[in-house]
């Protein structure tokens, strides 16, 4: 599935891939939240963060604006997941009916950071399942 980027979303690709040296695969601009998400290559994540975060702040203060990163995998389940991070998620099932849904099962502690400030966790990641593998919808369990 192609992903349409907007020419600020490639340009802070460049950025991000330029001070990391980690290929990206998406990013999403989140001007509500005044946030950027990129979607990195699986097996990437650490050195995209850097040691302590030191990376991402330093990308912080260049774009002003805050980071949020998440790993990129091979099946929709294992991407919800991810893109639900840090939350934990003990199980995704997707419905296949009228409409594909992803149920994620999360810890009941933690269903407050999967869903985030004013839902913005979550949209962000009904927002890239959609993108990346045609996912409807998320609903915790």
């Amino acid at each position: 599935m192609a992903v349409e980027l907007s020419d600020e979303a490639r340009q802070l690709i460049a950025l991000f891939e330029t001070e990391t040296d980690v290929t990206v695969r998406d990013c999403l601009v989140d001007d509500e939240s005044d946030r950027v998400i990129f979607v990195v290559k699986a097996g990437q994540m650490a050195d995209a963060i850097g040691p302590g975060g030191t990376v991402v702040e330093r990308i912080e203060a260049q774009i002003d604006r805050e980071i949020k990163l998440v790993e990129d995998a091979d099946t929709a389940t294992a991407f919800v997941a991810n893109a639900l991070a840090p939350a934990a998620v003990y199980n995704v099932t997707i419905s296949e009916n009228s409409d594909t849904v992803a149920y994620v099962e999360v810890a009941q502690e933690d269903r407050g950071v999967a869903i985030g400030a004013g839902g913005k966790n979550i949209d962000a990641a009904r927002k890239l399942a959609a993108r990346h593998f045609d996912i409807d919808g998320i609903e915790l369990t």
